[in-house]
């Protein structure tokens, strides 16, 4: 006889079915599972037995195999344990085998019996849902499975209740869904004195969706900038907080079955690993960009990073995606991201400060700053100066213009990007001018003749690739939205442009070759 019970793999975000068949025959007794299982799922068979020995009882006198099919799939993760034990629960007419056709199960097992956390389970309860079918998981997740809608979920303690409600001895409620964690309290751009273009730049990447770089001494205020930046987006919507908490449920990160209604703002340290950033490892985790999946990471000390781990950030800024090829398969994470950076001068700081003058400038803040390679410099919408802040500055009452104040004018121009957007039928992936590209930028962003003049003739003094000059587009279109266009609008103006052009800095290097190729063509 052959139980079977159905379990899923994952695949990056992509849930795949796994037929776990359990076949007991005659012969010396053994307990084999094949079908390519690493070592956590090798070691589900002492977990499974302890499970059932807690239970009272014991593995028949036979031999054993578990099969995980399609066998060249590499099945990762302890989640084996549940349909394993269940399997093989049937195979020993314990449990109905067609009662367990119905659900997906997942879930890992303790030596007594209980039902222990895993990740992924509510990716794997909409994939339950989509077919059709239930989903069993352990009780601590029930409530996240939950969110997947009109679906069974069964959600025991232990797997004795799980044996005994197929036995009708005992009833397992449905489990109900809790409510998303309420958002924080995020600090208050009033805080912050002085350093007003900063925060207008601020205020132009958080309304456009565009990556920005800091560079200023130590103290000048760009982290206090930065972590006022989530404060400053709008509230995500439903479709949003299911996308963000699938990636979540993945690594592990969804506490209490509650989905997280915060934009994520990821801030790793800069001695993080191109893995860690981008993902992968053994078992190919979400990394801190995909975490950070349309929210914000913020990357201080910008080249202090390993030169590596800044290159992989190149294809998630352009696609919205990460791409970790292996021998065995190709795993695809959602990668939209706001990148925000900041970076002193140069390695001392204090290469503006006449106080504290740098001994080896200019030299040192072209070497230093050079760290960051021209193809990740250029996916940069928005440089800004953030100067140290003058001490009279700091005595001054907090400005008027508060988060809230900010915020409300993002929000209308947020709002205003949405319905040109849906006004030119784009797909769903486009949300905001950043990601506005090709044939829909050209929809969007039409330069008066004045603005292309100064465009076209800017671009050609500093250099621009023609990433760079699409990017400036970008930035003049979100300027005008600030400034009150409807989604009918698609002009921009001379001021629009100029201003965009003004957050556009030259790479370190790049001014001396661009100043020599003017004497020859003089």
């Amino acid at each position: 006889m052959v139980a079977r019970v159905k379990t899923v793999a994952f695949q990056g975000i992509d849930v795949l079915d796994v037929d776990v068949q359990v076949q007991t025959t005659s012969g010396l007794p053994a307990f084999t599972v094949v079908g390519l299982p690493d070592k956590a799922v090798g070691e589900s068979r002492e977990r499974v037995r302890g499970a059932l020995h807690a239970m009272g009882l014991a593995l028949p006198s036979k031999r054993i195999t578990v099969n995980l099919a399609p066998a060249d799939l590499t099945k990762e993760g302890s989640h084996f344990d549940l349909p394993i034990a269940l399997g093989l629960l049937a195979a020993m007419d314990v449990l109905p085998p067609d009662e367990m056709a119905r659900y997906t199960a997942l879930g890992e097992l303790a030596l007594d019996g209980g039902l222990s956390p895993v990740a992924g389970v509510l990716p794997a309860a909409v994939h339950a849902g989509a077919g059709e079918g239930g989903l069993i998981c352990p009780e601590a997740q029930g409530a996240e499975a939950a969110w997947a809608g009109d679906i069974e979920v069964l959600a025991p303690p232990t797997l004795l209740a799980l044996v005994n409600h197929f036995k009708g001895t005992q009833v397992l409620s449905p489990p109900q869904t809790r409510p998303a964690d309420s958002l924080p309290e995020y600090p208050d751009m009033a805080d912050i004195k002085g350093q007003e273009s900063a925060k207008r730049a601020v205020e132009i990447a958080a309304a456009g969706g565009h990556n920005l770089l800091m560079v200023g001494p130590p103290g000048a205020g760009k982290s206090m900038l930065a972590a006022r930046l989530p404060g400053l987006l709008p509230a995500l919507d439903a479709s949003e907080i299911l996308e963000i908490s699938m990636i979540r449920s993945l690594a592990g990160e969804l506490k209490d079955g509650r989905l997280t209604a915060e934009r994520p703002f990821r801030d790793p340290h800069h001695s993080a690993s191109t893995p860690s950033l981008v993902g992968g490892g053994h078992r190919v985790k979400p990394g801190e960009v995909s975490l950070s999946h349309l929210g914000v990471l913020f990357l201080d000390e910008l080249p202090e990073f390993q030169r590596g781990a800044l290159e992989a950030l190149r294809q998630p800024l352009e696609t919205g995606r990460v791409t970790i090829a292996r021998a065995n398969a190709h795993v695809t994470y959602p990668a939209s991201i706001q990148l925000i950076a900041a970076m002193n001068p140069c390695r001392c700081g204090h290469l503006d400060n006449p106080a504290e003058a740098c001994s080896q400038a200019p030299g040192c803040a072209d070497k230093y700053q050079s760290r960051i390679s021209g193809p990740l410099f250029d996916r940069i919408d928005l440089h800004v100066d953030v100067p140290a802040v003058n001490p009279a500055d700091l005595s001054l009452p907090p400005p008027s213009a508060t988060s809230d104040d900010i915020a409300a004018r993002v929000a209308r121009a947020r709002i205003v990007q949405k319905d040109r957007f849906r006004r030119l039928g784009t797909e769903a992936g486009v949300r905001t001018n950043a990601d506005a590209d090709g044939k829909l930028l050209d929809d969007i962003a039409h330069p008066d003749d004045a603005a292309r003049a100064l465009l076209v003739e800017a671009s050609e003094k500093m250099g621009l690739s023609a990433r760079g000059y699409h990017r400036v587009l970008k930035v003049a279109r979100t300027l005008a939205d600030l400034e009150g266009a409807g989604p009918e609008d698609t002009c921009l103006n001379r001021l629009h442009i100029a201003e965009a052009l003004s957050y556009r800095r030259i790479q370190p290097g790049r001014s001396t070759f661009l100043a020599s190729q003017a004497r020859l063509r003089a």
